[in-house]
C-alpha cells in the first residue's frame, strides 16, 4: 500500500539520511518535534526509531535497489534531509558516501515525489583540497542543478570535534595546539542548534535555493582561547605546547613517498592532510576578494556556545563524542 503525501499545518514526510551521528540524531529530534512523519534510512541498526514519530529503516545506501525496496518502500515523500558524511574523509570514502551514497538517494527520493532537499555540507569546502571536499562540492553541484528546491547548510564547526582534548588536560597534560595557538578561528555551532536551524530550513522560504554558511553563537575562538577556558573551568594553570605546522608538512611528506608503495601509509597520509587542513585554516566564511576568512561576514545562530559545553562536560552532564575529522 502506498502511504498517502502528508496533509495539515505544514507537516511532511521526510527522508533523512545520516541519522547515526550526533548531527542526525539532533535533526531527528528538531524534525518530529516539528510534527513531521520522519522515515531515517541507516547502514546498520542504531535504535534511530527510539525518537517517538521517527522509522528506522535499513538500506545500502550505494545500491538504488535497496533504496527503493527497502528504503522508499513504494511511498511518497516530501523532503529529503542529508546529514550523510563518510566517516574518514580519504578518497574512496568520501566518493562513495558523500557524492555517490548522495546522488543515489537525490535520484530515489525524487522518484517517491521529493520537491526539496535539505543539505549538511561543511563550510571547508569553501578552499578545498582534500578528496571529501572536491566529493562535497561535486554532489552540491548535482543537487543545485537538479530542479528541486535545495537548501545547502554550511556549518564551521562541531563541539565533538574541538573536544578531545579534555580528558588529556583532566590527567594533567598541557593542551596542544598549532603554531601559537591564534592560526585558525571557528563559531563552533551545538547539535542541537545545528539540528533545529536543518528543520527550520523545511519551512522558511527565504533559506530555498541557497548555500547557508552558518556557526555558533558569539564572537570566533580560537585554539589557544580554547584551552584558556578549559583551564580555567578545571581550576589549573594554562599549560600549552606549540606543535610547528612545519612538522605537520614533514608528516605528511613522508607518509606520501612511503605511501606509493605501501596502500596503508597513503591512507594515513591523507588522514594528516586532513589533520593540516584543519590545523591551518579557520572555519569561517572566506571573502573571495582578499582571500581572508572574515568572523563578521560568519552568521551566528542557536543558544549554546562552546564554553557552556565545556562545563557542562566536566561537570558531568554531558558526554564529548569526538568526531571522526577530530584534530586530537
Amino acid at each position: 500500500m502506498t502511504a498517502e503525501r502528508s496533509e495539515g499545518a505544514g507537516q511532511r514526510r521526510v527522508l533523512v539520511l545520516g541519522a547515526t551521528g550526533t548531527i542526525g540524531r539532533a535533526t531527528v529530534r528538531a524534525l518530529v518535534s516539528r510534527g513531521h512523519a520522519v522515515v531515517c534510512l541507516v547502514r546498520r541498526p542504531a535504535g534511530t526509531a527510539g525518537v517517538a514519530g521517527a522509522t528506522e529503516r535499513i538500506v545500502d545506501l550505494a545500491d538504488p535497489l535497496s533504496l527503493a525496496r527497502d528504503g522508499i518502500r513504494g511511498e511518497r515523500f516530501d523532503v529529503l534531509v542529508s546529514c550523510l558524511a563518510s566517516r574518514t574523509g580519504l578518497p574512496d570514502d568520501a566518493w562513495a558516501i558523500d557524492y555517490g551514497a548522495q546522488v543515489h538517494a537525490l535520484h530515489a527520493g525524487r522518484a517517491a515525489g521529493v520537491t526539496q532537499v535539505v543539505l549538511l555540507s561543511a563550510i571547508c569546502v569553501q578552499k578545498p583540497s582534500l578528496a571529501f571536499q572536491h566529493a562535497k562540492l561535486a554532489f552540491e553541484a548535482v543537487l543545485i542543478a537538479s530542479g528541486l528546491d535545495y537548501t545547502i547548510v554550511r556549518p564551521t564547526a562541531f563541539f565533538k570535534s574541538l573536544s578531545g582534548q579534555i580528558d588529556r588536560l583532566k590527567r594533567g597534560k598541557p593542551f596542544l595546539v598549532f603554531g601559537d595557538g591564534t592560526l585558525t578561528a571557528c563559531k563552533p555551532i551545538s547539535d542541537d542548534d545545528l539540528g533545529r536551524y536543518l528543520a527550520d530550513c523545511l519551512d522558511d522560504r527565504e533559506r530555498r535555493n541557497r548555500v547557508l554558511p552558518i556557526g555558533g553563537p558569539g564572537e570566533a575562538i580560537t585554539p589557544k582561547a580554547q584551552g584558556e577556558r578549559l583551564f580555567a573551568l578545571l581550576g589549573r594553570e594554562p599549560r600549552f605546547t606549540h606543535v610547528p605546522v612545519r612538522l605537520l608538512d614533514v608528516i605528511v611528506t613522508v607518509l606520501a613517498t612511503i605511501g606509493r608503495w605501501v596502500p596503508a601509509l597513503a591512507a594515513k597520509a591523507e588522514l594528516a592532510r586532513i589533520g593540516r587542513y584543519y590545523a591551518t585554516e579557520s572555519m569561517l566564511v572566506l571573502d573571495p576578494v582578499t582571500g581572508r576568512y572574515d568572523a563578521q561576514a560568519t552568521p551566528s545562530t542557536g543558544s549554546e556556545t562552546l564554553f557552556d559545553y565545556y562545563a557542562r562536560v566536566i561537570r558531568g552532564e554531558a558526554a564529548a563524542e569526538r568526531g571522526d575529522h577530530a584534530v586530537f
